[in-house]
């Protein structure tokens, strides 16, 4: 449990490292966005026991957020405004509803002003899963973010789908489609 509260936080500040850059990317952003509907690239993990698609402008970048962890994956666009973070833990035997509620205690206590959009269990191809939808604000920028709780082979499975929140409804549809992709066998 110790380990999941770790690479939480990590992700959380790889999160808010990512909302705190000022830089402009408009015009960036809009070439993104317009890539992103046409290619993909599936990723693999666990040895083919969890498996989704991202756009094509989100790559890899495990090897720069400064840890040799093989547990922590971590995807970026180059402005590191959209990530996606997978982390696979040792199971917990907390339930998935009452890690998430844990999950939200936390994001709240870094951001008083946290808009929990939902926390519900929900169905991926037959797997169980908790998801904790949340918009969070630091620094006059405002991030959505979606997070899956699954157990997989007696591991547990935190991803993690943080996009800027300036147009929430696009930012929900954006990680509902990864979602959509992800596979747990």
């Amino acid at each position: 449990m110790h380990k999941l509260i770790k690479y939480v936080g990590i992700s959380l500040l790889v999160m808010g490292l990512a909302a705190c850059d000022n830089k402009d990317n408009n015009t960036e952003a809009v070439d993104n966005t317009a890539a992103s509907t046409t290619a993909e690239h599936t990723v693999t993990l666990l040895d083919g026991k969890v498996s989704f698609s991202l756009p094509a402008d989100i790559s890899d970048q495990s090897g720069k957020v400064g840890t040799q962890s093989n547990n922590m994956h971590v995807y970026s666009d180059t402005s590191g405004q959209k990530a996606v973070i997978v982390i696979i833990s040792e199971a917990s035997t907390d339930t998935l509803a009452a890690l998430a509620e844990r999950l939200e205690q936390q994001q709240r206590a870094r951001d008083p002003q946290l808009q929990v959009v939902s926390n519900k269990s929900i169905e991926i191809k037959g797997h169980d899963v908790q998801k904790l939808d949340t918009i969070i604000s630091a620094q006059g920028q405002t991030t959505y973010s979606s997070i899956v709780l699954a157990k997989v082979n007696d591991q547990l499975l935190t991803m993690q789908i943080s996009l800027p929140a300036d147009n929430q409804a696009q930012a929900q549809a954006s990680a509902e489609s990864i979602l959509n992709t992800l596979i747990l066998k």
